[in-house]
């Protein structure tokens, strides 16, 4: 199976080994462009939707706030590809207002 992974720069660790597993398994791997690649934000989006293209299913490692993460998920939810959830971080700050706030009428 054709992989790519798409994610939050900051997780790149976790890309790195769960690109391992995965080659481990017997898969095609790839990863994207990152933020701190040598593109400007277009040819970073380009460059993913070309990935995405390729796989067969796309695995996420993500932080649930990087909007370019979020554009390369909807991009596979478009193309009808498979997705993989490998990490989504747990904390956001709508967890805070929601547990802090109070609903008004």
């Amino acid at each position: 199976m054709k992989i790519a992974i798409i994610g939050s720069t900051q997780y790149y660790s976790k890309f790195i080994s769960h690109k391992a597993d995965m080659e481990q398994l017997g898969h095609k791997v790839r990863m994207p462009a990152l933020d701190d690649h040598d593109m400007d934000a277009l040819q970073i989006m380009t460059f993913n939707l070309d990935l995405i293209k390729w796989a067969d299913r796309v695995d996420i490692i993500w932080d649930c706030r990087s909007t370019c993460t979020w554009g390369d998920f909807c991009m596979a939810f478009a193309l009808g590809k498979e997705v993989g959830i490998v990490y989504l971080e747990e904390k956001l700050m709508r967890d805070v207002v929601v547990n802090y706030g109070k609903e008004v009428i």
